[in-house]
């Protein structure tokens, strides 16, 4: 997953939420439960446009059933009907798949600290201002050996006070960390590349986003499936929103990534294959990162150098070498992420164009036999994953000969299926964490489908275009 510069965040403490059994109970960030008038306005609308759209779904029984109609008795909605027919047969199995996955997952428990592996930290910084202190600090105060753990912190050629920020921790934390500047502002994949090559002390690496804080025990979490499975070769971290209590979107993308990480990475990691290790909370063997970093620094689309998706495409290239790649459900990291409906879209392009091309590098190996054992699993995610890319535009087409044809069916059936369909990770979210917060992925839902319905299409037909598109100068406050 990638990230932007964000708003700076002071430091607050996060309480222990619900019967979460991996708990965030030890970070020292904790936002205060705010319910503002328009949050309670934002979420009593969408209920009252779910339940708007059940009601008319079965007052208008008749007209949905001449529409069924009309469709299967012409040739072209009959071809219709049997596509979408099976879809959700497609759909309904995979899901109970991952259902059976994910009561399989476990994360791995903490080893002993004679067992731990060196660590180097690496965190990169763009335009992050005191957040990237307080990055620094949270990692600094990690429960884990400190002769075994390496900090270096790299200043990508920010605009802001970064290095003022960076020079200070250094100041307060001594030789524990290790700060550069790169003459120029040239990417995180460069900045990143400059902290794998610096090498350090470490046998593993681990990577932090500079708008991000763990808490304590999340390294050593982390990196202890290093040390259980010898053909591990990197690990995702649990990635939550630092910033849900600022505005409605956060508190949206903050259910959206329980869901996100907590069910489909540990389905992905019982098959050992998680496809993406997010930027804001990922390790990697040191082994598995050179054998692979020529590639990865130099890759290019479409003939020009890729300067976004360097997490997916590291995972891919360490996939391909025969790794396993896992998710630590208890390993947290808060990250920052946007507020504003354009930097949401913003992010989401990048990280959808990363997808496209990703899933075209992993379609050159994902059928070879990449890796010992049984790889059916990983295929069958990669198929999941270009389903979504083949649809898209077929979905769009439909969707918007529905609304022309038909926009009160299309309207009511679309409430009522994103009240059925979004009812799992409402629930999901209230068992892992909170009832009434988990209630935000049903305003997630009418988000995405009414507003960035529109960003796979996008995706998939600029794919080839470069830039972060979200990098900017930090909010001063």
């Amino acid at each position: 997953m990638n990230t932007h510069s964000k708003e700076t965040q002071s430091s607050v403490a996060i309480s222990k939420e619900g019967n979460n059994q991996d708990s965030l109970k030890n970070l020292n960030f904790t936002p205060k439960n705010v319910r503002t008038p328009l949050g309670i306005f934002v979420l009593a609308s969408t209920f009252l446009l779910m339940f708007a759209g059940a009601f008319l779904v079965y007052e208008l029984q008749p007209e949905f059933y001449q529409f069924n109609s009309d469709r299967i008795n012409s040739n072209w909605g009959f071809a219709i009907f049997l596509v979408t027919a099976a879809l959700f047969l497609f759909k309904g199995l995979f899901f109970l798949y991952n259902l059976y996955l994910y009561f399989r997952y476990r994360s791995i428990k903490s080893v002993s600290d004679e067992l731990l592996p060196t660590c180097t930290v690496i965190v990169p910084a763009y335009n992050e201002g005191k957040q990237v202190w307080d990055t620094l600090m949270s990692l600094a105060n990690s429960n884990y050996p400190e002769h075994k753990l390496q900090l270096i912190a790299i200043d990508d050629g920010s605009q802001d006070d970064t290095w003022h920020w960076m020079q200070e921790a250094k100041a307060k934390l001594g030789a524990r960390v290790y700060i550069y500047k790169q003459p120029e502002n040239k990417g995180k994949r460069h900045a990143l590349y400059r902290g794998f090559k610096l090498c350090g002390t470490g046998d593993i690496f681990v990577t932090v986003d500079s708008d991000s804080v763990v808490e304590a025990d999340t390294l050593r979490n982390l990196v202890s499936p290093f040390v259980t499975n010898e053909n591990c070769g990197a690990v995702a971290g649990n990635v939550r929103v630092l910033n849900n209590q600022k505005s409605i979107i956060p508190k949206m993308l903050n259910v959206s990534f329980v869901m996100s990480f907590e069910f489909i990475r540990s389905v992905e990691s019982a098959l050992g294959s998680v496809l993406c290790t997010p930027g804001a909370l990922a390790a990697y063997r040191k082994k598995a990162v050179f054998a692979c970093l020529p590639e990865w620094i130099n890759q290019t689309f479409m003939g020009q150098p890729s300067d976004i998706g360097e997490d997916r495409a590291m995972t891919n290239m360490i996939l391909k070498q025969g790794y396993h790649v896992l998710f630590q459900r208890n390993a947290y990291v808060l990250t920052n992420v946007p507020e504003r409906y354009k930097g949401l879209y913003k992010m989401f392009i990048r990280w959808a164009r990363s997808n496209v091309r990703e899933n075209i590098n992993m379609a050159k190996f994902v059928f070879t036999k990449f890796r010992e054992g049984s790889t059916a699993g990983t295929r069958l995610l990669f198929f999941n994953q270009w389903l979504k890319l083949i649809m898209a535009y077929p979905l769009i087409i439909l969707m918007l000969a529905f609304v022309i044809m038909h926009p009160i069916l299309f309207l009511t059936s679309t409430f009522f299926s994103i009240l059925v369909v979004s009812s799992f990770p409402v629930l999901f979210y209230a068992k892992r964490y909170n009832i009434a917060e988990s209630f935000w992925a049903y305003s997630y839902s009418i988000l995405y489908t009414f507003g960035l319905f529109w960003i796979t299409p996008y995706a998939i037909a600029t794919a080839n275009r470069r830039g972060w598109l979200t990098r900017g100068l930090t909010a001063k406050k």
